[in-house]
């Protein structure tokens, strides 16, 4: 198997938003997008997936490595074979490969964020340096895009953590401020034994309200020059801010399940923000 098509099965297989929107990007940008992609879910696979720390840390440490090694010209794992061959076009740097591998660190070295401004800094590394390095893919012309890239990155990595309130809880990590489950009157007890509330609703309809917050203020920083280059970026954020609503409509059912978009509909979203153009 080349490493080509390593990262394009990775890619597909994770059934991820991200993937609809990388088909209708031209060749050169989805053989980018799609190996950076498979680097990403690579080590956000090992947190996710190793149930030993230490292993999970031994793990990240190759993967550190690894990239040092990769962009020294030796690289050996598939997905920086594919990855590399398109850094210096698309201005894609160690360091962007490495603050992403910070990010699944402190999943392993906290399982709790007392404020906000700290699940910024976490946010920051796992979705606003990837949303960077997405948009230099997708072609960037205005150093104002970078801005919209970090803040449209906070805005779905929000979208996750609402989505995943349930999930995460049972991994033993709980991304909702500790200040913010103290100002509802929320307990961690609470949200591991699936108990719904008022008290739950309101703190989840506070957050909900912050990503989408967080959404218009990506949108509006946009630079006009960049708005058809980004239309991969906007697929993706209509995408999930589609499952935003969707969580909302349900009254936050979070706790038990995992709400999700089907693969039809995310297509349609897709294709409908190519069409349009928004």
């Amino acid at each position: 198997m080349t490493p080509q098509q390593y990262v394009q099965d990775k890619a597909a297989a994770s059934g991820s938003s991200f993937y609809y929107a990388f088909l209708f990007l031209p060749p050169d940008r989805r053989a980018a997008i799609t190996a950076f992609y498979a680097f990403c879910r690579e080590v956000d696979d090992v947190v996710d997936e190793v149930t030993d720390p230490s292993v999970a840390q031994a793990k990240l440490a190759w993967w550190r490595k690894e990239v040092a090694a990769a962009f020294a010209g030796q690289p050996s794992h598939p997905a920086l074979q594919a990855l590399v061959p398109h850094a210096a076009a698309f201005d894609i740097r160690a360091e962007h490969l490495q603050a992403v591998i910070d990010g699944c660190q402190m999943d392993l070295d906290q399982t709790r964020y007392l404020d906000y401004p700290a699940l910024q800094r976490y946010c920051h590394l796992v979705a606003g340096v990837v949303g960077e390095v997405a948009s230099g893919i997708f072609g960037r012309t205005d150093p104002a895009t970078i801005r919209y890239a970090h803040q449209l990155g906070l805005a779905m990595q929000l979208t996750n953590i609402i989505r995943d309130v349930g999930d995460d809880a049972r991994r033993g990590r709980i991304y909702l401020p500790i200040n913010e489950l103290q100002q509802f009157d929320v307990k961690a007890h609470e949200i591991l034994n699936r108990v719904y509330s008022e008290r739950f609703t309101a703190l989840m309809r506070f957050q909900a309200e912050r990503a989408h917050r967080c959404y218009d203020e990506a949108l509006a920083s946009l630079p006009q020059a960049d708005r058809v280059a980004q239309k991969p970026g906007l697929m993706m954020a209509n995408i999930y801010r589609t499952l935003l609503r969707e969580v909302e409509s349900t009254g936050f059912q979070v706790l038990h399940q995992r709400i999700a978009l089907t693969p039809l509909r995310k297509l349609w979203i897709a294709w409908r923000t190519h069409w349009r153009g928004w």
